[in-house]
């Protein structure tokens, strides 16, 4: 009430409601922002996610066609026993 009674006085009756109307309009900038940045981080890191699983697979892929190479080559040379 002490707070209601000093807003009152410091801006007038007739301001209260456009007072008001600003705080609101400034805390729903302030929520969208804040949930454009929240689904920003979500999207980049689903992102990154991809791009390490796609890294990932290309380098199983590659190491798999050395292991067949080297495969390839060494067993025209083992000796057998």
């Amino acid at each position: 009430m002490f707070i209601l009674f000093i807003a009152v006085m410091v801006f007038g009756a007739d301001k209260i409601p456009e007072v008001a109307k600003g705080l609101g309009k400034g805390m729903r900038s302030l929520k969208d922002a804040s949930n454009d940045i929240k689904s920003e981080i979500k999207k980049s890191s689903t992102e990154g996610k991809n791009i390490e699983t796609n890294v990932t697979q290309d380098i199983k892929n590659e190491i798999t066609k050395v292991k067949d190479e080297i495969e390839d080559f060494s067993g025209s040379i083992k000796r057998e026993q």
